[in-house]
């Protein structure tokens, strides 16, 4: 069974800046796409931002120019970079990944969230 750890979630002021990071374990053969997702109170889960095995990359239009997704294949690990910060992006952040296990079998899995609050 993969699971998917994130890290690096907390309590900052507007305008600040915050790193998380996500890792992926559990006898993976290889990793698609890794991407995060959002969801704050009240609302439905949202795409933040995904790349591809490849590095490619796609965001969400209110966080283009603020945030940035990367990831490092030989760790499973996914990272996202959050600059200049708004009480808005307060949410609870998900990590997701997909690929394959040896016998090529797919999976997608979902980590537990880091809650991330922006406020003075």
């Amino acid at each position: 069974q993969v699971q998917l750890v994130e890290s690096g979630g907390g309590l900052v002021q507007p305008g600040g800046s915050l790193k998380l990071s996500c890792a992926a374990s559990g006898g993976i053969f290889s990793i698609d796409t890794m991407g995060w997702y959002r969801q704050a109170p009240g609302k439905r889960r949202e795409l933040v931002a995904v790349i591809t095995s490849r590095g490619s990359t796609n965001y969400a239009d209110s966080v283009k120019g603020r945030f940035t997704i990367s990831r490092v294949n030989a760790k499973n690990t996914v990272y996202l970079q959050m600059n200049s910060l708004s009480p808005e992006d307060t949410a609870v952040y998900y990590c997701n990944a997909d690929g394959k296990f040896p016998m090529g079998g797919p999976f997608a899995s979902w980590g537990q969230g880091t809650q991330v609050t922006v406020s003075s």
